[in-house]
C-alpha cells in the first residue's frame, strides 16, 4: 500500500510540474518553426527572391531615404537624358531628375493606392459574401444577383466608369479599382462560408444553443478566412496593375507626383532616344507584380500542403 501511495504521489508531482515546462517547448516549438521556415525559402530560390523583391518595395514605400538620397522632383538640366550608370542606376529623364529615385518615391503613392484598393475590395466583397453565405434565402439571391452584374462588367472598363465619377486622383483611383474587384471576393468570401457552415462543428454548435453571432465569429469567420486572405494577396499584383493602367491615362496624381504609371506614359514620348525611362519603371512593376503571384501562389498551395 505504502509503495502504491508514493507512485501516485509521484506521478501527482510529475503531472504539476509538467505546465512549468511548456515556456521551454513553446520556445523549441516557436524556433522549429522558424527553421522550417527557412528550410521552405532556401530550397525555392525563385520565392525567396520574390520575398526579397516585395521587402525592398515595402522599404522603398515607408521608408524611401533608406535606398536613395537623391530628390526626385530636383532635375539637373544639363544632365538630362544620361543613361543607366553608377550615378544614376537607372538614367535621367528630359529634366535631369534621376529616374531611379522617382521610382523608389513613387512606389509609395503606388503601393497606398494598392492596399487601400485591397482594403476596400476585401472588407466590402468580404462582407457581402458573408451575408449572403450565411443568411441564405432572399438575401443571398439579392446579392449574388448583384454580383454577376459586376463580373459581367470587365474590371478596367468599371474602373473608368467609376474613377471618371469620382474624380482624379490616387485615392479616388484606388476606390474605383477596389470596387470593381469586389465581385470575385464575395463569390469566394460565399463559397468558404457555405461549406464551412455545413461543417459538423458548426451544426454541434448551434445544436448546443450558441447564438448566431457566436457560431459566426468563432467558427465560420475563423475557418473560410484563408482562401480570402490568398485571394488577397494574388489581387494585390493585379490591382497594381489596374492602378497602373489608371495613371497612366492620366487619372492619377498630378504632375509631377512619380506614380508608377505616370513615369511609363511620360517616358514613351522618348522611346527612340530613352529606353529606359519605360523600360525600368515597368520592370519595377513587372518584378513586384510576379513576387506577389509567387507568394500568393507558395500561401495558396506549396506551404498548406505541407
Amino acid at each position: 500500500m505504502s509503495h502504491s501511495l508514493v507512485d501516485d504521489a509521484a506521478e501527482a508531482a510529475l503531472g504539476l510540474a509538467r505546465p512549468l515546462d511548456t515556456g521551454t517547448d513553446g520556445r523549441a516549438g516557436h524556433r522549429a518553426g522558424i527553421r522550417r521556415t527557412l528550410r521552405f525559402l532556401l530550397r525555392r530560390p525563385g520565392l525567396l527572391l520574390s520575398v526579397v523583391v516585395l521587402v525592398l518595395v515595402v522599404l522603398a514605400s515607408f521608408w524611401p531615404a533608406l535606398l536613395t538620397a537623391q530628390d526626385p522632383l530636383k532635375g539637373v538640366p544639363s544632365q538630362n537624358f544620361r543613361g543607366p550608370s553608377g550615378a544614376h542606376w537607372f538614367g535621367t529623364d528630359e529634366l535631369g531628375r534621376d529616374v531611379f529615385s522617382r521610382v523608389i518615391h513613387g512606389a509609395q503613392l503606388s503601393l497606398k493606392a494598392t492596399l487601400i484598393a485591397v482594403l476596400v475590395a476585401f472588407v466590402v466583397g468580404g462582407l457581402l459574401g458573408v451575408v449572403a453565405g450565411f443568411v441564405g434565402r432572399w438575401v443571398d439571391d439579392v446579392l449574388m444577383r448583384f454580383v454577376d452584374v459586376l463580373l459581367s462588367i470587365p474590371a478596367l472598363f468599371l474602373s473608368l466608369a467609376l474613377v471618371t465619377a469620382l474624380g482624379y486622383g490616387t485615392v479616388k483611383v484606388a476606390v474605383a479599382v477596389g470596387i470593381a474587384s469586389v465581385a470575385s471576393f464575395a463569390r469566394v468570401a460565399r463559397a468558404e462560408v457555405l461549406r464551412v457552415r455545413q461543417a459538423v462543428f458548426v451544426e454541434a454548435s448551434r445544436a448546443g444553443g450558441a447564438r448566431w453571432y457566436s457560431v459566426l465569429g468563432r467558427h465560420v469567420l475563423p475557418n473560410a478566412a484563408g482562401p480570402v486572405i490568398v485571394l488577397a494577396t494574388l489581387d494585390f499584383g493585379a490591382s497594381i496593375l489596374a492602378v497602373s493602367a489608371l495613371s497612366f491615362l492620366g487619372y492619377g496624381a498630378p504632375p509631377p507626383a512619380p506614380e508608377w504609371g505616370t513615369l511609363i506614359s511620360d517616358g514613351r514620348n522618348y522611346l527612340a532616344n530613352a529606353w529606359w525611362l519605360t523600360a525600368l519603371p515597368g520592370l519595377a512593376i513587372a518584378a513586384t507584380v510576379l513576387a506577389t503571384n509567387r507568394i500568393a501562389r507558395a500561401l495558396d498551395g506549396e506551404w498548406s500542403r505541407r
